[in-house]
């Protein structure tokens, strides 16, 4: 499935496709609609071959809703990794969004390791305002942090959007 079976990584930045439907349009008691792209179960998510491109010493960030924030560390732990830190990306409202009696206007990156962490960097917030792009669009932001902390490391991102520079990148995007 990843076309990277003989490689290690010691990032792993991966924004899986969690399976959740739009929501119908607001106070219209219909139906929930199906996103623009395909999702995954948690199991398939599970499964995924993570232990198999993760190095022995290995951080991992995933990104996560607020539906799925327990079975995220379900994750982490499945693949192998020590859950640590649950960042926070904080967006501005834009419309109605995702969400029922609350609108969704944060997402969540679980920081997990295993091995050595070898972070060069530190930071005094675990919470970060930046813009929405279009729809599940995560903001550069983060993979530069992840540039700054953890220098000259083997890096992918899965399910990626774009190409990024120093990255191996895998996703029905690029």
């Amino acid at each position: 499935m990843i076309p990277f079976p003989n490689k290690k990584y010691q990032i792993i930045y991966a924004d899986p496709p969690w399976e959740v439907k739009a929501g119908p349009p607001w106070a219209s008691n219909g139906k929930s609609r199906n996103l623009t792209y395909p999702t995954m179960t948690l199991e398939e998510i599970k499964h995924l071959p993570i232990k198999d491109i993760s190095d022995k010493e290995c951080v991992l960030f995933l990104w996560t809703i607020n539906k799925y924030i327990e079975q995220s560390y379900q994750v982490a732990k499945f693949w192998g990794f020590k859950p640590s830190t649950l960042l926070v990306w904080c967006k501005n409202p834009n419309g109605i969004g995702l969400g029922g009696t609350f609108s969704l206007t944060t997402e969540f990156l679980l920081f997990a390791w295993k091995g050595k962490c070898g972070a060069k960097n530190r930071y005094d917030t675990t919470w970060w305002i930046e813009k929405r792009g279009k729809h599940s669009e995560k903001p550069k932001l983060f993979r530069d942090i992840i540039d700054k902390t953890f220098i000259n490391k083997t890096k992918i991102e899965l399910f990626a959007r774009q190409k990024t520079e120093g990255w191996d990148v895998w996703g029905n995007e690029v």
